[in-house]
């Protein structure tokens, strides 16, 4: 990691999650400026579900992607942080103000150094060629702090029409967007979402055999959060299950989902996942489970604007999803203990940043890239990580295999 920011992170806030200050010194530094990014409402959802862990709901409606951002946490004011701050976030990441160049990747190569493409996730139908005109945007290496060139549209999220020059070679979305109160604390969330896409991708990939062994006991979970959690979810008479995802990169990942116990046929809801990733294995469960709950009070609301009636609201609604998965989900045994799953606990951010990126690196991921997309007027940390060789989500339209996904199938089919 570039020394040039180390030691300037430190934790003050370690309940629920680990931030540089308290979820109410973020909301105060960033309230001001909710008007200027479109931000019109932070609604509280929770009481449209029975479990009581706070969820709310941001709403932008002149965004130029999500105009609904969720958010959740332990408390009401630590929810509606999660919320506005990836609002924030995508606002940044549709106005963005850097200098581009116009080049083919050829063009740029012989002057610049540039991220390498051939490890960057692709579209299933790309047209990426070497000769290509495209525009790209400077960020940094955060290895070595050195001037680094990425395609643009790794690194926007403006999904307005007609999409910038060059667009369709690259897989567009959200991934590795993050803001914090410092930019490490930025580029640590964004590290660890990269992560946790791939982790989740190489999971799903994998043989049913080798899915259930991952499935985690609950009664080996200690920590005080996420007990208070799985407490909620019983008291509420939901079946709840998690499995580790941690993928050869040893950054602790997990997947939960939640289903009824039994069906209200006037009122059927399929069950809902969500999926965390942190050095420390008591957040990332904690995200997984908060993840969970926090999809099930969205799609009750009904107002994400990337949930299409078809894909989600449908199969949310049919019974016989219910069935198959609550089925799997007992009928498993859960033989992983929480404790058997790595760790780290960093007293500042760029501990955790150094200890990430040491991992990325034994993975023989070793080049990580970062562009700093805080404004000015505002103040607010916000980055866009990307790093070359990691999978995104399996699920996301137009997504192809990339290396790493393609060696766990090829294991899985001999």
């Amino acid at each position: 990691m570039n020394r040039s920011l180390a030691a300037q992170a430190p934790k003050r806030h370690c309940l629920g999650t680990h931030r540089m200050v308290s979820p109410e010194e973020t909301l105060r530094r960033v309230r001001p400026f909710l008007p200027a990014m479109g931000i019109t409402r932070v609604a509280n959802i929770t009481g449209l579900d029975r479990l009581g862990v706070p969820v709310v709901s941001v709403c932008r409606p002149n965004a130029r992607s999500l105009a609904i951002s969720q958010g959740k946490g332990l408390d009401l004011t630590a929810a509606k942080v999660s919320g506005v701050m990836e609002a924030v976030e995508s606002y940044h990441a549709e106005h963005i103000c850097l200098p581009l160049r116009r080049a083919s990747y050829d063009e740029l190569r012989a002057h610049q150094p540039v991220v390498d493409v051939a490890a960057l996730p692709r579209l299933s139908v790309s047209d990426f060629h070497p000769a290509r005109r495209l525009l790209w945007v400077e960020g940094r290496d955060l290895a070595t702090g050195e001037p680094l060139w990425l395609p643009y549209e790794l690194v926007h999220t403006d999904f307005t029409l007609p999409l910038p020059e060059g667009s369709g070679a690259f897989l567009m979305g959200s991934n590795g967007l993050a803001s914090g109160n410092h930019l490490l604390e930025a580029i640590s969330h964004g590290l660890c979402e990269v992560v946790e896409r791939d982790a989740n991708t190489l999971w799903h990939l994998q043989g049913d055999h080798a899915r259930r062994r991952t499935r985690l006991r609950l009664d080996t979970v200690e920590d005080a959060s996420c007990l208070q959690v799985l407490e909620q979810v019983g008291r509420a008479d939901l079946e709840v299950a998690v499995w580790e995802t941690t993928s050869d990169v040893g950054l602790p990942a997990f997947l939960c989902t939640l289903a009824e116990r039994s069906l209200d046929p006037l009122r059927p809801r399929a069950p809902t996942s969500g999926s965390g990733c942190h050095p420390s294995r008591e957040i990332a469960l904690l995200r997984a489970l908060t993840e969970a709950l926090q999809v099930r009070a969205t799609l009750i609301s009904g107002a994400r604007d990337d949930m299409g009636v078809a894909r989600c609201y449908r199969a949310y609604q049919d019974p016989e999803c219910w069935r198959r998965e609550v089925e799997r989900m007992r009928g498993e045994s859960p033989t992983r203990c929480f404790q058997e799953v790595s760790t780290f606990v960093g007293r500042s951010f760029d501990e955790d940043v150094a200890w990430e990126l040491e991992r990325l690196a034994a993975a023989g991921l070793r080049q990580a890239a970062v562009v700093d997309l805080t404004r000015p007027e505002f103040r607010i940390p916000v980055a866009r990580v990307v790093v070359p060789g990691l999978e995104p989500e399996h699920g996301t339209p137009g997504y192809t295999p990339g290396t790493r996904a393609r060696k766990v199938l090829g294991e899985h089919a001999s």
